[in-house]
Parts: structure tokens; sequence; C-alpha cells
């Protein structure tokens, strides 16, 4: 059994006998300098790769992040080594970022860097992710204005545990063990996900465009990505199916009620509900039932039905139609989701005429049909969403495993010799 003491510190408890607490600003320091001799590639910080190239940064997340001007000299942005750690604009939501690349930064980011030599970078690269660290550090920017980020100087006020450098080592080690086992089921679960959210589109084109019933005669629909519909089906332009919607009120005159892009789940026609406060300006005035879709990034398919009298954003296109949910299937239908994509404009924030979507067909069945198809995809999406929570519980629950993991070991509740 480990002797232990009170670290007099509130958020860390007590800690091993052997332990240290000693200030940030003693252990480290901060990076000042610009360029990198070394290497001169822009990395980004980011919460859950740490510091990497804005390359491998697109290509993990698909995502592009604010590109810097090209004829900017990058001879000018903040060095930042391998075994650097970076305060970043989103600390207060996941901690300090560490690099294991060498290249530079956006001068908009703090870099700092270990200058005690009985100490290991990588134990601190879980310190400092550990959550009632974050939550420390969140605490300075509390009573202060929106906005505001954590600075190395409130860090450098703040004692951490310091345990000998053997022990550093050793939890470091333990933890890049345990945490990649974590994070490769959480990987295998996410793949789950977006097979079950791939089968959920495959789900409406396939009810959208051929029915339900295999044995019934069918016809060329005139159109590629449609192929064949059944006989009895007709092709009509949207835009003979819908009216658009264009009027607008102050958010106060709806009771605040407001409906952005980020309230629109991508593929799937489901509300997110958020806490956010919106200005009270002039918006589009959407009622319940109009059929929301997102002009922007039409690749991420945002489509839904208001679910109640609001404002929304005028970047979605507001439909009145004769069969809500029919509109809202064919607009997440896959095929019509490739060719807005491929009709989009703008580079940063690519859109989507919508002059050029009412123009597209989609198939008609007859309105008892119709009712009897939005049932089935009702019924297939709900069934698939209840498998998805499960899924999204398990990784909740893995995620919750993995940062008392970093807590314990971290703060010395648990030893890696006891683990063992």
């Amino acid at each position: 059994m480990v002797k232990m003491k009170d670290s007099g510190i509130e958020w860390i408890g007590e800690i091993p006998a052997s332990w240290e607490v000693i200030k940030g600003k003693y252990l480290f320091t901060q990076r000042s300098s610009k360029g990198n001799k070394l290497s001169l590639t822009l990395l980004s910080p980011t919460q859950k790769y740490g510091v990497i190239p804005q390359s491998m940064y697109e290509e993990l997340t698909g995502m592009k992040p604010v590109k810097i001007d090209q004829q900017k000299d990058l001879n000018l942005f903040k060095t930042i080594h391998k075994g650097d750690f970076c305060i970043s604009l989103r600390s207060f939501e996941g901690g300090f970022e560490y690099s294991n690349y060498e290249g530079v930064v956006s001068p908009a980011y703090q870099v700092f860097y270990l200058i005690d030599n009985n100490s290991i970078d990588t134990y601190y690269k879980y310190l400092f992710k550990d959550k009632t660290f974050i939550d420390k550090m969140n605490s300075y920017t509390m009573s202060l204005r929106d906005g505001k980020n954590i600075s190395f100087n409130d860090f450098g006020n703040t004692y951490i545990t310091v345990p000998p450098k053997s022990e550093q080592q050793q939890i470091a080690d333990f933890l890049d063990h345990k945490t990649a086992e974590i994070d490769g089921l959480i990987d295998k679960i996410n793949t789950e996900i977006d097979t079950l959210k791939q089968y959920q589109s495959s789900v409406i084109t396939q009810a959208v465009t051929k029915g339900l019933d295999p044995n019934v005669p069918m016809k060329d629909s005139g159109i590629e990505w449609i192929g064949e519909i059944p006989e009895t089906w007709k092709m009509v332009k949207i835009k003979h199916l819908v009216n658009t919607v264009n009027l607008k009120d102050k958010l106060s005159n709806l009771n605040g009620r407001y409906i952005g892009l980020e309230n629109a789940e991508k593929g799937t026609g489901k509300l997110i509900m958020t806490e956010t406060t919106y200005p009270d300006e002039i918006y589009k005035i959407c009622k319940k039932g109009n059929v929301l879709y997102s002009k922007l990034r039409p690749n991420l398919a945002k489509v839904l039905i208001a679910p109640f009298d609001s404002c929304c954003t005028s970047e979605f296109e507001v439909l009145n139609t004769f069969n809500n949910r029919w509109i809202k299937y064919c607009l997440l239908s896959n095929g019509i989701t490739e060719m807005t994509t491929a009709a989009t404009y703008g580079v940063k924030m690519p859109r989507v005429n919508w002059e050029e979507v009412s123009n597209y067909k989609i198939p008609v069945p007859k309105n008892d049909e119709i009712e009897f198809i939005n049932n089935y995809i009702d019924s297939k999406m709900l069934t698939v969403d209840n498998l998805i929570k499960q899924k999204q519980q398990q990784i909740n629950q893995l995620t919750e495993y993995k940062n008392s993991l970093i807590f314990e070991y971290v703060t010395g509740k648990k030893q890696v010799k006891e683990a063992n």
C-alpha cells in the first residue's frame, strides 16, 4: 500500500507521499520564436489528435480548417517542436494539445515546453487532458468576459502533480497502452454507427425510388440515378410539388425559437436541440410542418421538418409542400445529395442554388402509397436510431472509463505497479 498525503490542492486531493505539487511556471516556459529550422510544415492543434499537419487533419476528419493565406511567410508563424504543448482556442473544452511533429502554428496559439530535466513530457500529455485539470483552467475564465482564452500565465501559477521521473514514465507508458485499447474499441463502434447511418440512407433511397413491392411492374424513370420506378408512379419536378416561403420576422415575435444548421443532424432528418442564445434580429419564418433544406454544404444532407413555429437561418430554404415527409425523404436520398453536391459553387462555403435543386425530378406515387412508404421509412429509421443510441451509450461509457483512468493515474490515486 502506497502511503498518501494531502496535496493541499482541492481539485487534486491526496497524492502519494513521494510526489510533489509544483507551479507550472517552474516546469515549463513559453516558446516565442518564429519559424522552424527543422520544418516549416503548418500544423493544426486538435483536441482529438493533438498538434498535427494541416493536411493530415483534412485526411482524418474530411473537414478543412481555416486556410492560411499562401502568400504569408510561414517563417513568421510560431515555432513548435516535437514534445511541445499548445494552448489552442478550444483548450477550454479539451485541454492542452501535445505535438508529435515539427512545424509552425498560427500566432493565435500559445506554445510552451518542458524545462525541468526530471520530468517526462508524455506524462504531462495526459495530465493536461484530465477533466479536473481542464475544469481548473476554465475556472480562471468564468468570472471574466466571454471569449477569454486560457492563458499561459494562469497555467503557470497553477499547482500540478509531479511524480518521480521513473513513475512519470511508467504512467505515460501504461496510459499509452490502455488509452490505445479504449480508442480502438471506440473507433470500432464508430465504424458500426457509420455503417448503420449508411444503411438508413440506403433504406430511404430504395424506398423513395423503388417502393416496397418488389413484384410490381417497372418502367424507366428517365433519370440515371433513379433507374426504374414502379409503373404507376410519376416523375415530377420538385418546384411543382413545393412552394418556397420567404416571410421574415423578429425572433422575439416567435417566442425566441430558432432553428439553425447546427440543429439539423446530417443525413437523418432529425432535429438536435441546443441551448444556444441568438440575438433578437429579423430571420426567416418557418411554420410547423415546413420542410427546411440546407443550401450550405449540401453534401451533409441537412433536411428536417420544423416541429414548431420558429425563426430559422437564411441558409435554409423553407418549403411548404403537399407531403412534408415524402419531400424530406426525397431530399435526403443519396441521388439528390450527390447531384446537389456536384452543383455547388464557392470554395470555402460551398452552396447549391435552390433554382437548380427545384428543377430536379423526383418520383411521386399515389397518395395512399406515399403514406405507406413514409410510415415504413419512419419505422426503419426509429429501429436504427435505437441501435445507434445503444452504441453511443457504449462509447460514452468507454470515454468515462478512459477519463477516470487518466485522472486516477496522473494524480496518483492508482499506481501502475498495482495495475500490472
